[in-house]
């Protein structure tokens, strides 16, 4: 036994021998690959380790606020989270995609669509703008490949009323119609972005650095009072009910700055509710529909009579017996006025009048007399798409032209030129630019252009407070307590090869008080469908209902208080339309 031991010996050192050899071996194969990667390869195992967890994800900046001249709530930007997906990740996790597709009110099939397609991509989005907690429901899942980005969601306070003047902004938040679209690198913040460290479920752990820091956009203050935005779109869209109108506008200016105060139109729409964003619906037809004036013009052919010195109000025309021929072509009134003045011929709305008075005058002056207060050409206010109307002449002027002219026939406006054009009349015979934004204190633009003779322009205002006084064809224009001058319009409807016998549109174009007057407005009604179209009838009601609110509201001091006592049931009309 100690023989056979003793012969073993010589084994054991050389089995100890080759252990520590090979332990020797590991260690320094395991501190050569230390060596290896916390030096010599540091900087390349860091860059692929960052590639698969850090990120740089970008900071949203939220849109400025749009504001009324009170500072009250436009639009506004609302945060909300959109969901987006590693197609690579989340195509692994295939089974759980029901999951989701619940919980997002979608189809498995409408995610297969979205992401299959894009499967090399390294970012999809499967669904945008969801609210917070919703957010944190799809993020509480845990599936592989999907996470959130912060974004913003423009909101629209007062819904339709305001929709056609600020439009609204597409999903990106990028502004596509009216103010939005007008005023968009102003509006626009600029993003930034920061480096983030991500889990393996794509969740931010850590945030590294930022990168660049996000910058809001800046706030818009529009002219509009947010109050007679109201007032008007509620009584416009009364009557186009009541009288089962194709559509509608309204117009109210400050006839001192040129600022629109309000403007609404018929059929709106709701800029939240995206399924409504139609081209029809949200066309500004204020600023984009042109039609011809009609009698609404007369006051610019009477201001160009008594410019001329051969007229004066009292001068007398002879309309009878009511029927006008020039050559073929025969001029109607309403009946045989017989011998008038000029100042019953705005009045009246006698086309004859109009008329013989027209082609007494030299045609330049006459056509200077549309063309200085703005006719074809657009109004200066910078909304996207505004057009310029249509005022051609020819040459020579044919006589039939002329007179169909002064009584706002071949030529075409929309509902804001005749507002400014009336705002001429109402500022004694100043022009000024149409805004959108309240002017600053030294705004050389509010002395504007003198392009009528101030005594013209009074004159004329005089003559048109005749319109809605008895015996006028706009009574019902007329306000307890203020003097109103406006003017009255029916006009046929162009078609193929002439003018229809059953399509009207009815305009009441005013200003109140008409003895210093402050505002300006035009109602415009396309095509009244209910037995009743005259333009007294149809559009001066709702000037008297919407003028009365936003002449109270501005606290407007009555001008004709003594002649026409304001009751108080007419104040608490005039009262109930603004939003509290």
């Amino acid at each position: 036994m100690n023989k056979h031991s003793a012969g073993n010996q010589p084994v054991r050192p050389f089995r100890l021998g080759v252990v520590v050899v090979l332990v020797l071996t590991a260690a320094l194969l395991l501190l050569w690959r230390s060596v290896d990667l916390d030096v010599l390869r540091k900087d390349f195992l860091q860059h692929q380790g960052d590639a698969r967890y850090l990120r740089v994800m970008p900071i949203a900046a939220h849109r400025g606020m749009i504001l009324d001249r009170n500072g009250e709530p436009l639009a506004i930007s609302t945060p909300v989270d959109s969901v987006w997906v590693q197609p690579k990740d989340f195509i692994r996790a295939h089974e759980q995609w029901p999951r989701i597709a619940r919980l997002l009110k979608m189809k498995v099939s409408d995610l297969e669509r979205e992401v299959l397609p894009r499967r090399k991509r390294e970012f999809v989005y499967i669904k945008r703008h969801i609210v917070p907690h919703l957010a944190a429901e799809v993020m509480a899942l845990e599936i592989p490949g999907v996470s959130l980005r912060r974004e913003y969601q423009r909101y629209y306070p007062t819904g339709e009323v305001a929709a056609h003047v600020l439009g609204f902004t597409n999903v990106d938040d990028v502004g596509q119609e009216g103010m939005e679209l007008a005023w968009n690198s102003w509006l626009q913040g600029v993003p930034g972005s920061q480096r983030v460290l991500k889990d393996r479920l794509g969740r931010v752990v850590k945030h590294i650095e930022l990168i660049r820091k996000a910058h809001p956009g800046k706030d818009l203050v529009l002219s509009l009072d947010r109050r007679l935005q109201y007032l008007a779109y509620r009584e416009l869209k009364r009557m186009v009910i009541k009288q089962n109108a194709r559509s509608a506008s309204a117009v109210i200016l400050d006839s001192r700055t040129g600022e629109v105060l309000a403007m609404v139109n018929q059929p709106s729409y709701n800029p939240n509710d995206r399924d409504q964003l139609r081209g029809a619906n949200y066309r500004n037809r204020a600023v984009t529909d042109v039609f011809e004036p009609g009698s609404t013009a007369k006051p610019f052919t009477v201001a160009a009579a008594l410019e001329s010195g051969k007229y004066t109000p009292q001068t007398l025309i002879d309309t009878t017996p009511g029927v006008f021929r020039i050559g073929r072509y025969l001029i109607h009134d309403a009946r045989d006025y017989g011998l008038i003045s000029v100042s019953t011929v705005i009045q009246k709305s006698s086309n004859v009048g109009a008329s013989k008075i027209a082609l007494s005058l030299d045609p330049d002056r006459l056509w200077r007399a549309y063309a200085r207060v703005g006719f074809g050409e657009t109004t200066g206010s910078g909304f996207p798409g505004e057009v310029s109307g249509v005022f051609t002449r020819s040459h020579p002027w044919p006589a039939v032209e002329r007179a169909s002219l002064a009584y706002g026939y071949g030529v075409s406006v929309t509902a804001l030129q005749l507002a400014r054009a009336y705002m001429v009349l109402a500022n004694d015979g100043r022009e000024l630019p149409v805004r959108f934004l309240p002017p600053s204190a030294d705004d050389a633009v509010l002395r504007g252009k003198q392009v009528m003779p101030v005594n013209i322009a009074r004159a004329v205002r005089r003559m048109m407070e005749r319109v809605v006084e008895k015996g006028g064809t706009g009574t019902r224009a007329a306000i307890p307590g203020y003097r109103v001058a406006g003017k009255t319009g029916t006009m046929k409807k162009a078609v193929g090869g002439g003018y229809s016998d059953d399509r009207y549109v009815s305009v009441f174009a005013g200003m109140a008080p008409a003895s210093n007057p402050r505002l300006v407005m035009v109602v415009v009604v396309n095509e009244p469908r209910n037995g009743v179209y005259y333009g007294g009838l149809v559009a001066a009601p709702v000037f008297a209902r919407v003028m009365s609110g936003a002449l109270r509201l501005l606290n407007i001091p009555p001008d004709d208080v003594s002649s026409q006592p304001v009751t108080l049931a007419a104040l608490s009309i005039a009262r109930a339309g603004g939003p509290p």
